[in-house]
């Protein structure tokens, strides 16, 4: 196998992290699939560049060797993609790149930008990866990201982003059928969701250790299935799931959405972009997306009033 520059980005990913399991999260890729690559990469070599060891990697003296080589290629060559890219925009009209994990803001948010960036191009890449629109904003393939970081779960910021926090804490409603008991109530209690199955996207950076996390200091332990957003509320309006969800989500017919008791599941929002980009008018049209889409669902609109969200005071 002959090695090229994203095995030694997995190298030094492996090495910066110091375990596999968080190295694949930085990376947005699976641990076996990372497991796997190191190990090719170690079998073309004929020796093993990490030890494992139960607290983590650490760095054979080989590898130590190869990491002290591949960093400068490593940083050469996104220095070299940023340059490229730079200079391609130069040579084009003004473009705005964005990037977003899934929310119910995105669509609002892109209607006002255009609006408010007349003859600017504007690309929008959504990702159920944090991590991987980070890299793409570091490398400079996206100018700005608008993502979630699950609590407890914090993002790696890559060195020389900047961000600035949209909400710092967002709480996670729940979505239930229509016909399920607690739908009747205005606030669900987490026991009352013990006995169902609970669907979570393990996709999503962080989302299945949070729900892990708050459903084993509830002291419950409901199944769980693992699937995507559309598949979730498939099976949650036909009974056959619970799912968490975004508060500003809409009012649907066949699905209750309601607020858990003592909001234990929460993300963080956040804009990041590089030092150089001004967010100015991104970060305002975003923050008026935000608040339209919290009108729109009255029992979060209550609950960013009750908790005295400077949000719900922006007209």
């Amino acid at each position: 196998m002959e090695l090229e520059v994203r095995h030694l980005r997995a190298l030094c990913a492996i090495a910066d992290a110091g375990s596999l399991h968080q190295a694949a999260r930085r990376l947005g890729v699976s641990q076996p699939s990372l497991t796997t690559q190191l190990r090719r990469i170690e079998n073309s070599l004929g020796a093993e560049l990490f030890r494992r060891e139960r607290t983590g990697c650490r760095p054979t003296p080989l590898g130590r060797a190869v990491l002290s080589r591949a960093r400068p290629l490593v940083e050469g060559m996104s220095a070299l993609v940023t340059h490229a890219l730079a200079e391609a925009d130069a040579s084009r009209g003004p473009r705005l790149r964005v990037g977003s994990t899934a929310s119910r803001v995105v669509g609002s948010w892109l209607r006002r930008l255009r609006g408010a960036l007349p003859g600017t191009e504007i690309s929008l890449r959504v990702d159920v990866s944090a991590h991987a629109l980070l890299r793409s904003v570091e490398a400079g393939r996206l100018d700005v990201a608008f993502v979630h970081e699950v609590e407890g779960s914090p993002l790696t910021l890559p060195d020389g982003l900047v961000q600035r926090v949209l909400l710092d804490r967002e709480p996670q409603f729940i979505s239930l059928s229509r016909d399920h008991p607690a739908a009747r109530r205005r606030v669900v209690e987490l026991g009352d969701l013990a006995g169902d199955r609970w669907m979570v996207d393990p996709t999503v950076d962080g989302e299945w250790d949070g729900v892990r996390r708050v459903l084993g200091a509830a002291g419950i332990d409901p199944p769980v299935l693992h699937g995507d957003y559309l598949t979730a509320a498939s099976l949650v309006v036909l009974g056959e799931a619970v799912a968490p969800c975004q508060p500003t989500s809409g009012p649907r017919h066949d699905m209750a959405i309601r607020p858990l008791r003592g909001d234990p599941l929460a993300v963080r929002l956040l804009l990041v972009s590089r030092p150089e980009t001004d967010t100015s008018v991104v970060y305002g049209e975003l923050e008026a997306a935000y608040v339209e889409a919290a009108r729109r669902s009255s029992g979060y609109y209550a609950w960013l009033l009750r908790h005295r969200s400077p949000l719900a005071r922006t007209p």
